[in-house]
């Protein structure tokens, strides 16, 4: 009796352990970006990613349910018919009922969690409707952004900081570079509260643009135009990276999307455009004087006037 009272109580604290883990996991979960030791996938900041949040926590509930049944009465029939209590095994071949049971079931419960999951996964690749649309495009090893219609495209590579200490060989600390090689020379600026249509390529070999807090990973394949979107909830700067394997940089190839509010990103989308305008505005040399020819004398005729100087060109 003793002993018995014994493998119940550590069975009970067992499951207190294990529900009060699972219960705090939405909570680790709050936060845009994963954080260090997070246990359970991150709510993000967007529908798609609220959406694959949900599908993600129904299948794990389903699966713990199904794990404390199964383990459950595997440890209780462990116990209670254990060879030391003169337990003697019941002889049959098969039951129908529970062959049934356990065929019926599983099927009805794969069918509750595929058919919300389905809609979940057509609606992520919904595009229609957008209000804008950027162009993604992977290279060895960075990555080309293009705002379709605005006028406005630029690259994004590994911060320079990041570059110089990965090739010095330092050791970077988490208080001195706490987005290391998580860092870009230009960001990718986005609205917020604005349906952003995503086609994405590739030049060169596979790549895969990632963000986590968007919710979704699109592979960016050469030849291969594939889309996506987002509507970004809220202001912030969420990180990601390139998660298909490209060559010897491809940890390098970091993500940064900047989220601001529509006002201030019409006036950072004017100022890119202007700045990208400026210098095919520019002249790209110039040209000397070209004197005028004096007046002939009478009955002379006047000198030809000198060829133009060819422009200089810029360096």
């Amino acid at each position: 009796m003793t002993q018995r009272s014994s493998w119940k109580s550590i069975y009970t604290k067992v499951s207190l352990a294990m529900t009060a883990l699972l219960s705090a996991s939405p909570v680790w979960a709050q936060s845009a970006d994963p954080k260090e030791w997070q246990l359970n996938m991150g709510r993000g900041v967007t529908q798609t990613a609220r959406m694959a949040y949900e599908a993600h926590m129904v299948a794990l509930w389903v699966c713990v349910v199904i794990g404390a049944l199964v383990f459950g009465a595997m440890g209780y029939a462990i116990f209670k018919f254990r060879k030391s209590k003169g337990a003697v095994a019941a002889q049959f071949s098969h039951n129908t009922t529970a062959e049934v049971l356990w065929t019926v079931i599983p099927v009805l419960v794969l069918i509750a969690m595929a058919w919300p999951a389905t809609a979940k996964l057509i609606a992520m690749y919904d595009t229609r409707e957008s209000e804008m649309t950027v162009k993604v495009t992977g290279y060895q090893w960075m990555w080309k952004y293009e705002y379709l219609g605005q006028g406005v495209e630029f690259t994004s590579r590994l911060a320079r900081e990041s570059d110089r200490i990965r090739q010095s060989g330092e050791r970077p600390t988490a208080a001195s570079q706490p987005h290391y090689l998580l860092d870009v020379d230009n960001r990718l600026v986005l609205p917020v509260g604005t349906k952003i249509r995503f086609v994405i390529t590739a030049d060169d070999v596979i790549h895969a643009w990632w963000v986590p807090a968007l919710g979704w990973k699109q592979d960016a394949i050469p030849g291969i135009v594939n889309e996506a979107w987002t509507n970004i909830e809220q202001p912030g700067v969420y990180r990601g990276q390139c998660a298909e394997l490209c060559g010897k940089d491809h940890g390098f190839m970091p993500i940064v999307v900047e989220a601001l509010p529509k006002a201030e990103f019409q006036r950072w989308l004017a100022a890119r455009r202007t700045a990208s305008a400026a210098p095919a505005a520019a002249p790209t040399g110039t040209s000397a004087p070209v004197p005028t020819p004096a007046a002939a004398p009478a009955g002379e005729a006047a000198p030809a006037a000198p060829a133009p100087a060819a422009p200089t060109a810029a360096l």
